[in-house]
């Protein structure tokens, strides 16, 4: 009780530091109480105060911990992926995608993480959970913070000349090939009608009109395709014109139901 006692006061009086209703300079909130640790975000000056939290025990003096609602942007790498394109619990979200790079969480079951970009060998993914991080303090006012270099955003490509308009609804930029995430419904293209297709499954919209091929080929559970059929899915690939044809393919990298 009397532990609990001390390590309340010690969030109390970092609270008192923070005594105004919104912050008056720029502050970054870190992944530990330690100037060169990552950067969990830089909150704008004027935005509303974190709140204090002693769920990690007392901080060394000069710090206070604080609860930060996500959601926030990390990168993991693509082997922590399943086939599913879910991020595997226990594999590290980095805060920039490259080794070495500040650790902005460890994800854990339950938590909510989307694909909202490629970059190489890493996955940028969009995080939504609430992380406790950490502000430094003076007696009397928050101490001016430098914020850490942001990564570089990736280099924009041109478009691409004569690309065919896609319907499909896109959620991501892509990497050097362009790949998006891609949402339709997942159908094979068997027909005793039609003995000669060029790819063996097809996405349809709302209509069950096709609007593009699939092609599975690069894959690893191209056994488990038929249990996505007739549902809902969203595709990971890049989308491009079938040879002499009006139609589009999708090079599947990943896939999952909707």
């Amino acid at each position: 009780m009397k532990i609990k006692l001390v390590l309340s006061a010690a969030v109390l009086a970092g609270a008192a530091a923070l005594n105004a209703a919104t912050l008056s300079v720029a502050t970054a909130v870190q992944s530990q109480p330690d100037a060169s640790s990552a950067v969990i975000i830089v909150l704008p000056a004027g935005s509303e105060q974190p709140t204090p939290t002693d769920k990690t025990g007392m901080p060394p003096s000069g710090w206070i911990a604080v609860e930060v609602a996500g959601p926030f942007e990390g990168y993991v790498k693509n082997k922590d992926l399943s086939k599913q394109l879910d991020v595997i619990p226990g594999a590290s979200i980095l805060v920039a995608p490259k080794e070495g790079a500040g650790v902005l969480a460890v994800f854990a079951k339950g938590d909510k993480a989307e694909i909202t970009g490629l970059h190489g060998s890493w996955t940028q993914v969009h995080l939504d959970k609430t992380l406790v991080g950490y502000v430094q303090v003076s007696p009397s006012a928050l101490a001016p913070m430098a914020a850490a270099p942001v990564a570089p955003a990736a280099t924009a490509l041109p478009p691409a000349a004569a690309a065919p308009a896609s319907p499909f609804t896109s959620t991501t930029s892509g990497d050097v090939r362009l790949s998006r995430l891609y949402e339709g419904t997942l159908a094979s293209t068997k027909s005793i009608l039609l003995p000669k297709r060029p790819y063996d499954w097809q996405i349809l919209d709302a209509s069950g009109k096709r609007i593009a091929y699939v092609d599975m080929s690069k894959l690893l559970m191209t056994e488990q395709i038929e249990n996505y059929a007739g549902h809902g899915v969203v595709v990971l690939g890049s989308l491009e014109p079938v040879a002499d044809t009006n139609d589009l393919v999708v090079e599947v990298v990943g896939l999952r139901l909707k």
